[in-house]
């Protein structure tokens, strides 16, 4: 597994991450952040896998602008929630993109790519290097809106950086496995603000829970969108998926269409109950 991903704003990203760090079945190569202050965000994910005893893992700075166009995301608001925790500090720009085509190539069909946040380094690995995406093992995305259930303006990570999305999603269309969970799925697995409290233990959902501080200032609740996503990999029955073909509008908008032939995988329901389940299991 390779994790991109936006670690910082929403407290989803963490909850992801922990949940790849405590997974047994989970080879984890490496770690890539994205968009705005990608330094800060390489070290939220650093204190996570320091937490999990697993420090060693890499962690890459990645693209902090969009590539083009789109509101981009600058502010990790999360970061001095646990500037206490924090160890190294000069993490070098920039160096995302090449680690994860060092990686890829290194183990062609054998790597899935999980992308949680903004497309930008998933759509400049696609354009640096257009035979990576079919020497992964499969593509899976939090990305779109795909039934119409949710605005797609509400989906920050397609929205973030269009072309990023457009690109990725098209040049993505080349590997093997293509699976999207999007908005309109990971919007039915909510909790509470208290029950996640209650429900996080151990030193690493200590660490997210210290971390979502300033999340919880804001809300209520905690709506696990990333987590689907991971845990699509290791529990692919816990949601149902369509076949067919995706497209991205110039504003980053998805558009699904069904065809039982189709290249790619989209979700389109999920069991909220067997997810948490098996979410909380691993801890």
């Amino acid at each position: 597994m390779l994790f991109d991903t936006d670690i910082g704003t929403n407290v989803d990203d963490a909850l992801a991450l922990a949940y790849l760090l405590q997974q047994p079945r989970c080879e984890l190569l490496g770690i890539t952040t994205v968009t705005g202050d990608t330094a800060k965000r390489a070290a939220l994910a650093a204190v996570l896998c320091e937490a999990a005893g697993r420090p060693q893992i890499p962690v890459h700075r990645g693209a902090e602008n969009v590539l083009l166009y789109g509101p981009g995301q600058p502010e990790v608001p999360q970061y001095a929630a646990v500037a206490h925790r924090l160890g190294k500090a000069d993490w070098p720009a920039g160096t995302a993109v090449r680690f994860l085509q060092g990686v890829i190539r290194s183990r062609p069909g054998e790597v899935t790519l999980l992308a949680v946040g903004p497309l930008t380094n998933v759509a400049l690995l696609f354009a640096l290097d257009p035979e990576a995406p079919g020497l992964l093992r499969s593509f899976v995305s939090m990305a779109g809106s795909f039934s119409g259930a949710y605005p797609k303006s509400r989906d920050w990570n397609s929205v973030c950086d269009p072309l990023a999305t457009a690109i990725a999603f098209q040049a993505g269309a080349r590997s093997p496995q293509r699976r999207h969970v999007g908005l309109d799925v990971t919007m039915r697995c909510r909790l509470s603000a208290d029950e996640v409290r209650r429900r996080c233990r151990g030193p690493v959902l200590e660490a997210v829970l210290e971390m979502a501080g300033p999340w919880f200032a804001e809300h209520d609740h905690v709506t696990f969108h990333d987590p689907l996503a991971a845990l699509s990999v290791f529990e692919p029955d816990l949601c149902a998926y369509r076949r067919g073909r995706v497209s991205v509008d110039d504003e980053g908008h998805t558009h699904f269409t069904e065809d039982a032939s189709g290249p790619e995988e989209v979700a389109v329901s999920v069991e909220p109950e067997r997810f948490f389940e098996a979410y909380f299991s691993v801890f």
